[in-house]
């Protein structure tokens, strides 16, 4: 895969906020993210996304994105993707910094018989994750499958 560039632009507004946009993106839908201190530190503002939760955010999110991509190549049944991810902020070696990453999947299938074929790849996508393999924070995941059985109607 040849190399790729994603670009970001982010501009005071007033206080400790600003606006974060993508020129990529703004092409197709004008979308941009107010972006503040958290309320942890002095002046920070609630309500607001911060660096930490968008850093917690794009791990979470690698993870769909490539859990979704190996799914559909390896052709698994499955009715439903959640993931519930939680960043641990922490001083380390005099330093504030994103200790731990704690990623909670679910997956949800119609058959018991895709239970080891889904927990194979959720483990494939987290290793696989760029934006994981990108960071020095302990990733882990605490997997929960899901078994629902599809309802069929019969008149």
């Amino acid at each position: 895969m040849e190399s790729h560039y994603y670009n970001v632009g982010i501009n005071w507004e007033n206080s400790r906020k600003g606006i974060l946009c993508s020129p990529e993106l703004n092409k197709k839908n004008s979308v941009c993210i107010e972006v503040a201190t958290p309320p942890e530190f002095p002046k920070g503002i609630e309500g607001v996304w911060s660096p930490e939760h968008l850093f917690v955010a794009a791990i979470s999110g690698c993870l769909m994105t490539t859990f979704l991509a190996i799914a559909e190549n390896s052709t698994l049944d499955f009715t439903s993707f959640s993931c519930k991810t939680k960043g641990k902020m922490e001083m380390v070696e005099g330093k504030l910094m994103m200790s731990e990453i704690l990623l909670k999947p679910t997956v949800v299938i119609h058959n018991e018989m895709y239970r080891d074929k889904a927990i194979r790849i959720l483990k494939k996508a987290e290793d696989a994750c760029l934006i994981s393999n990108s960071v020095k924070s302990k990733i882990t995941m605490e997997i929960n499958i899901e078994v629902t059985p599809m309802l069929i109607e019969t008149k």
